[in-house]
């Protein structure tokens, strides 16, 4: 039996099916007991797993979110944006654990049962941030890259530039390096163009978040 139960927390079903399948080899130590997209973490898990892919990050309110909810044990951010201010108000808000994105397979495991323990809270990569190779993301059969596919699915969302460097950590030139290399992949040369492509290839959220100001 495992002993720890998880719940895998992202709004792209595709994000939550690839984690899942990421860690199928490691039934023996982590029950993935929900894969969440469209519904609140409904029944008791040691820890949930939130992915910042398309997300807001840590040291937002659905995090916060995910910490009151009583059915979870611990709540950990999976993402690799490790910048002092927003890991400080991610455990602010909440949060257990914090875990790169660029661990493999048993080293994010390992790092799941640390957090569970007790033993350790921060778990980054060492050298900084490595091009993942495990897990899902829309976009990845037609060759986008991890980053790739998120400012995609951000502009897909209807965010701005601006509004996507806030969300992603990333400068606004990243984004727009990032911006023309996505175009090249999928073939499209006007942000509209991108919108009706990521429509179209499954980069509309499985869930809409809201915020407590728009609900």
């Amino acid at each position: 039996m495992a002993h720890l139960s998880l719940a895998l927390v992202d709004d792209y079903e595709v994000v939550v099916q690839g984690l899942a399948a990421m860690i199928r080899n490691y039934r023996e130590r982590v029950q993935v007991v929900e894969l969440d997209t469209n519904a609140d973490v409904a029944e008791r898990v040691d820890i949930a797993l939130y992915d910042s892919f398309a997300n807001p990050q840590g040291d937002s309110i659905q995090v916060r979110d995910l910490a009151a909810n009583p059915r979870i044990g611990k709540t950990v951010v999976y993402t690799w944006n490790f910048d002092d201010h927003r890991i400080s108000r991610a455990f602010a808000n909440g949060a257990d654990g914090y875990i790169s994105k660029g661990l493999p397979a048993a080293r994010l495991v390992d790092a799941l049962e640390s957090v569970h323990r007790g033993d350790q809270t921060l778990h980054p990569i060492d050298g900084g941030e490595t091009k993942i190779v495990a897990g899902d993301w829309p976009g990845r059969e037609e060759g986008l890259t991890h980053r790739e596919a998120e400012v995609l699915a951000l502009i897909t969302q209807g965010l701005s530039n601006a509004d996507i460097a806030e969300r992603s950590a990333l400068s606004i030139n990243s984004i727009k390096t990032h911006i023309r290399s996505c175009y090249r992949r999928i073939g499209v040369t006007t942000r509209t163009q991108a919108v009706l492509w990521g429509v179209a290839h499954g980069f509309v959220p499985d869930r809409s978040r809201k915020s407590v100001d728009e609900t």
